[in-house]
């Protein structure tokens, strides 16, 4: 027989259960909260957006709070008053394109909504610091509190003077592994009938290059992706409608003039002008703590602040986009955007400097943009200006950008697909859409790299692409070069025996093309072809045939005795010719030591990575190369699979330092957890968090 009263009780119970639960579920929401994943990643959701920021900002001091504080006390100027003399060089920099007092009048030209996220963001970065001091150096600790100029002024020192003008401010700058592969597949291509897209830069493993993953959530916003630790939104990022990712441009936006010296000035059109001077005094730690203060001039000319003298010339730089006080604005609406008019509508506001943008949407639209604060010349081809510019005429002082409009782009091309490997913008797609004599000369330059050539034959005839098919393009290891020359080069060694290349061609016939782990004989291929030389082949680079040529070997007796040489080092090194490539290569942080595959953009490599050689053991270890990855294919529910490289942390104990590098080994990416379920699944730690909104 039923006991009623008891089976109502129990309901009675069951329902007093659920409510208790759905009110604490309630009261939960009534704080903004981060749920960690597995990898490290936060998935912040934020109650609204301004709480959201604040939330982003202590995120990032979770996973980073040591190097956040090395950069914002860098961008302040004052890095030698806190860590000593070996930052003085770096804060005179600070100070002579006047970063710190540039980005107070910036932040009082934003408007109400923009100073809230950026307070926020910063309110967040003090917090965390407040609430966790031991999890932080004592000697980071000396910056805090951070300002929202901190902030501003670090955005703008990596964008503008590290990324834009590294070049022109340093000789010999190692700037020559920063780059980035994309894609963006239109319905046409796609085997779903879906929108896909790739982002996937390449920046050094270290400092202000690092990208830090996230997922932002509030009403009104959800995005997810990556930017450089530091900066106060999302750079590279995708939401349910729309994604984009940048690669570094081919364009030139800054320029270093040589001044000639007279009677203390410069000669301007044939005139004495006299430099602008100020003197500022900047503190320097000593090794007992205490300090002495040093004395520093500033010069400045019409073209720009002076970076150096030498042999009675002076040298000044000139670089756009360090008057731009809308970054984080822009980045904002990108990333809540829902379709093409909106997100073009925020990217026409032409706030970042530098970098190309590809883009592509739940509608079915993808889009290549060569973006940046193109200076107006009145002359010069692309070659006058990438040199040095002759500082005594001011018509070579530009003032003017380029509108939105006048630059080069593609949206929506017949041929399905747009790409970028760091070429210049002919190529981004193929058949060839944009035409370079339709732009002015010192837009950019003509040349076509093997990696985006690499970039481009990989997909060109692939009329269906699946996403599984787009994962398996971005981590192709195969060398371009071993495409075009291999063949010729065992065509040469038959001709002209050797008995050292005789046996060096037998390794070389027997393996894959390819950068894997495994690949048994990449290394002995990428020996002998650091040793060629663009007048070595037979058929130039051709701008009518961008993405076959250079090809065929001129002297291919030349090209064995090349082969010999390059089987006797590899031999030498490393004990046999047939070295696996993962062997030599690898990846390694903290305690992992993996087998490394992919290998320098040189060689026409997609999967880049570049090794530096330990001199100790003759291996070489990555740094710098493939970052943040993410392939993402915009259906009527976005899916995404990423990976950061090196993992999503760098603050000491955390065991995210390197994690990810197993599944980089191993050629994988892993699921990016967008669903709130599948983050719970999958989550490690949830922080609740007491939000106390102030003006910082």
């Amino acid at each position: 027989m039923i006991n009623y009263l008891q089976l109502r009780n129990k309901k009675l119970a069951l329902l007093a259960a659920f409510f208790i639960a759905a009110i604490s579920f309630v009261q939960a929401q009534k704080k903004t909260e981060i749920i960690w994943d597995n990898y490290g990643v936060p998935h912040i959701y934020g109650r609204n957006v301004e709480e959201m920021y604040y939330a982003f900002g202590w995120a990032q001091m979770h996973n980073h709070a040591n190097l956040l504080l090395q950069l914002y006390g860098q961008a302040r100027g004052r890095a030698a008053e806190y860590w000593g003399e070996k930052h003085l060089a770096s804060d005179k920099q600070i100070q002579l394109f006047n970063l710190p007092d540039s980005s107070k009048k910036h932040y009082a030209r934003q408007n109400g909504e923009s100073k809230k996220y950026l307070d926020a963001f910063v309110n967040g970065v003090n917090a965390y610091a407040q609430q966790h001091p031991e999890s932080i150096d004592s000697a980071m600790k000396r910056v805090l509190p951070v300002t929202v100029y901190d902030v501003m002024a670090h955005g703008k020192r990596v964008i503008c003077l590290e990324f834009i003008a590294g070049g022109d401010l340093r000789t010999a700058k190692q700037l020559t592994s920063a780059g980035s592969n994309s894609y963006a597949i239109a319905p046409s291509k796609s085997a779903s009938k879906n929108a896909m897209l790739v982002a996937n830069p390449h920046l050094q493993w270290n400092d202000f290059w690092l990208f830090f993953e996230a997922h932002l959530t509030a009403p009104g916003f959800n995005a997810y992706g990556a930017t450089l630790v530091g900066q106060p939104t999302l750079g590279i990022a995708f939401n349910e409608n729309l994604g984009w990712t940048h690669t570094n441009n081919t364009i030139d936006v800054s320029d270093r003039y040589e001044l000639t010296l007279k009677d203390n000035g410069y000669l301007l059109d044939d005139k004495i002008e006299s430099f602008e001077k100020k003197i500022i005094q900047l503190k320097v730690r000593q090794t007992d703590g205490s300090f002495k203060t040093q004395d520093i001039e500033l010069s400045y000319s019409k073209h720009g602040p002076i970076v150096g003298e030498k042999n009675g010339k002076a040298y000044a730089v000139r670089i756009a986009g360090l008057e731009n006080a809308f970054f984080a604005e822009q980045y904002h609406n990108m990333a809540k955007a829902r379709n093409w008019k909106e997100f073009e509508k925020a990217i026409k506001m032409l706030q970042n400097p530098f970098y190309n943008v590809i883009y592509a949407d739940k509608a079915g639209n993808i889009f290549y943009y060569f973006n940046g604060n193109v200076p107006k010349r009145i002359e010069g081809d692309w070659k006058f200006w990438s040199g040095t510019v002759d500082g005594r005429f001011s018509k070579y002082i530009w003032n003017q950008y380029h509108s939105y409009e006048e630059l080069p782009k593609i949206f929506n091309p017949s041929t399905g697909f747009v790409q970028n490997a760091n070429d210049a913008p002919w190529t981004s797609t193929y058949p060839m859409v944009l035409k370079a004599e339709n732009f002015p000369s010192y837009m950019a330059p003509k040349s076509t790299p093997l990696r985006p050539q690499r970039a481009i034959n990989q997909i060109k005839n692939d009329a269906s692409i699946t996403f599984e098919e787009l994962v398996a393009y971005k981590l192709n290891t195969g060398m371009e070069a071993a495409d075009r020359f291999l063949d010729d080069l065992l065509a040469a060694v038959k001709k002209y025996p050797d008995t050292v290349a005789q046996r060096a061609a037998a390794v070389l016939q027997q393996w894959d093309k390819a950068t894997n782990v495994d690949s048994r004989g990449a290394v002995l291929f990428a020996r002998w072809s650091d040793m060629l030389r663009d007048s070595m082949f037979s058929i130039p680079w051709n701008p009518e045939q961008p993405i076959t040529t250079p090809d065929g070997l001129k002297d291919p007796q030349n090209a064995v005795a090349l082969l010999s040489k390059a089987a006797t080092d590899v031999e030498k090194m490393y004990g046999k010719l047939d070295v696996a490539w993962g062997e030599v290569n690898r990846f390694k942080i903290g305690n992992y030591d993996l087998p490394g595959n992919g290998g320098s953009g040189n060689y026409g490599i997609f999967r880049t990575m570049y090794f530096a050689k330990n001199a100790s053991d003759n291996k070489g270890y990555a740094v710098a190369g493939d970052t943040y990855v993410a392939v993402t294919e915009f259906g009527p529910k976005v899916k995404a699979q990423v990976l950061l490289s090196y993992g999503n942390a760098t603050q000491t104990g955390s065991k995210h330092i390197g994690d990810q590098l197993s599944l980089l080994s191993q050629k994988k990416l892993r699921p990016a957890l967008l669903d709130r379920n599948e983050i719970l699944k999958n989550a490690e730690e949830t922080e609740l968090l007491t939000i106390k909104l102030k003006n910082p």
